[in-house]
C-alpha cells in the first residue's frame, strides 16, 4: 500500500496551510462577530470575501476526484487537504469543499444528466448557491434507510413529493437553493433496496415549509444550520429524477463513501488543533508546584492522543487507497472503520484538551467546546457507530461463511 502523496498534493497542502495561516486563523474572531450580529440566517461577508480569494488562488473544488471540474486529486491526495481545512470548522466553505455540497456535487457529477448539471452542478461548482440533502426523517429510525416513509409519486409529467425530513444541513442558509430528496417511488417492491429514489427539488417550489433549525448540543450552527422541512404535495418535473426509479440506494452509497473520508479527515484536523492547544496550555500552566506538562497523567494523555490521531489517520489513508485502487464498494469495510475511529479519536483528544483548560475549555474562550460537539455529532451523522460496527462484523463473518464454516 502506497500512501505517498503526489507532488501536486504536497504543493496544495503547503498552499492551503499558508492560506489558513494568512486568512482563516486571523479571522476567527471576525467570523464569530459576524455570526453573532443581526439576523442568524444570513450570508456572512467574511466567507464570501475569503471564497473569492481562494478561488483566485486556484484553491477551489479540490475534493472532486477523477473530474474535469475538480483538482484531479485522488482520495489519498485530497485527504490531507481535508484535514488542514478541518482545523477550523467553517474553513472548508472557503475552498468550496464543504458538506453537504461536496456530496451533492459528486452525485450530480456521477449521476446527473447534462441538463441537471448545467442547472445545478455548475452554480454549485462556482460557489454561487448551496444545497442540502433530504434523507433522514423524524418518525423512523433513519439509520436503516429502508424505513424511510416519504413518497415520490408519478403524476403525468411530474412527481408529487410528500414527507417530513430533518437534519437537512444547510437548508436554513439563504444561499441554499436545492435539496436532493430521497423517498419511495415503489413501496411495494419486494426488494426493499429498490423502493427508494432520489430527486432534485428546488427549495422555492410551492409546498415546501421549513419548520426551523435543530440545535446540536445547544448550537444552532447558524448561518448553515440543520433544518426540519415539510414537503406537502410538492410537484417537480419528471426530468428532476436522478438516474432512475428505484436507484436511490445506489446513489446513496456512491455519495456517502467519499463524504465519510472527508468528514473523518476534518475530524482529525480538529483533533490536531486540540492536541496543539493541550500541549501549549500544559506548558504554560503550573499546578501543585510543577507545570501541568510535567504531570504524569498529562503526559499519558498526550502520548495516547498522538497514537490515536496517527492510527486513525493511517486507517483513513488506507480507506482512501482502497477507494482509489479498487472502488468505493471494495472499501466499504475500511470506510465503516474510519467512520468509527476518526470521530472517536477526535472526541477523546478534544475531551482531554478541555480537561487541561479546565473551566475555560467549556467556554467560548477556546474553540474546544464547539469542536467537541462536532466530533460527538459525527458519531451519529452519516450512520451511527452501531450501524458501522454491524456492517464490519457482517463482512468479517462473511469470510468464514465463504469457506463453508458453520460457526
Amino acid at each position: 500500500m502506497d500512501f505517498k502523496h503526489s507532488a501536486k498534493s504536497i504543493e496544495l497542502q503547503q498552499r492551503v496551510r499558508a492560506f489558513m495561516d494568512a486568512h482563516v486563523f486571523p479571522n476567527e474572531a471576525t467570523y464569530d462577530a459576524q455570526q453573532a450580529s443581526g439576523e442568524r440566517w444570513k450570508v456572512l461577508p467574511l466567507i464570501e470575501e475569503l471564497k473569492a480569494k481562494a478561488k483566485a488562488e486556484g484553491l477551489w473544488n479540490l475534493f472532486l476526484p477523477e473530474s474535469a471540474h475538480g483538482a484531479g486529486l485522488s482520495n489519498v491526495d485530497y485527504a490531507p487537504l481535508a484535514e488542514i481545512m478541518g482545523w477550523v470548522p467553517w474553513a472548508s466553505q472557503v475552498f468550496n469543499c464543504a458538506a453537504p455540497d461536496t456530496g451533492n456535487m459528486e452525485v450530480l457529477e456521477r449521476y446527473g444528466t447534462e441538463e441537471q448539471k448545467a442547472k445545478w452542478l455548475q452554480p454549485l461548482l462556482d460557489g454561487e448557491i448551496r444545497s442540502c440533502f433530504a434523507m433522514t426523517e423524524p418518525e423512523v429510525a433513519s439509520s436503516d434507510a429502508t424505513n424511510i416513509e416519504s413518497r415520490i409519486e408519478r403524476d403525468g409529467e411530474h412527481y408529487v413529493i410528500n414527507g417530513r425530513k430533518w437534519w437537512s444541513s444547510g437548508a436554513m442558509d439563504p444561499r441554499c437553493k436545492l435539496a436532493i430528496f430521497m423517498g419511495k417511488t415503489d413501496p411495494d417492491n419486494p426488494d426493499k433496496h429498490r423502493q427508494q429514489s432520489m430527486i432534485l427539488v428546488p427549495l422555492d417550489t410551492p409546498g415546501i415549509r421549513i419548520v426551523g433549525p435543530l440545535h446540536v448540543f445547544g448550537y444552532d450552527d447558524a448561518p448553515h444550520g440543520h433544518a426540519e422541512v415539510v414537503y406537502e404535495n410538492v410537484r417537480v418535473p419528471v426530468t428532476n429524477l436522478l438516474l432512475g426509479e428505484g436507484r436511490g440506494f445506489e446513489i446513496a452509497q456512491g455519495r456517502l463513501g467519499p463524504g465519510r473520508i472527508h468528514h473523518c479527515m476534518r475530524a482529525l484536523g480538529l483533533a490536531e488543533r486540540a492536541l496543539q492547544l493541550l500541549c501549549q496550555r500544559a506548558m504554560d500552566r503550573v499546578a501543585f508546584g510543577k507545570r501541568v506538562a510535567d504531570q504524569g497523567v498529562t503526559r499519558e494523555r498526550i502520548a495516547q492522543a498522538r497514537l490515536s490521531i496517527d492510527m486513525a489517520r493511517l486507517l483513513c489513508l488506507k480507506a482512501a487507497y482502497v477507494m482509489d485502487t479498487e472502488g468505493n464498494k471494495a472499501a466499504r469495510a475500511e470506510i465503516a472503520m474510519i467512520k468509527i475511529a476518526g470521530p472517536a479519536a477526535a472526541q477523546q483528544v478534544i475531551d482531554w484538551a478541555i480537561q487541561v483548560f479546565g473551566a475555560a475549555g467549556m467556554s467560548q474562550r477556546t474553540p474546544l467546546a464547539y469542536a467537541f460537539t462536532k466530533a460527538r455529532m459525527m458519531r451519529i451523522a452519516d450512520g451511527p457507530d452501531e450501524v458501522h460496527r454491524n456492517a464490519i462484523a457482517k463482512l468479517e463473518l462473511g469470510k468464514y461463511r465463504a469457506k463453508g464454516a458453520t460457526a
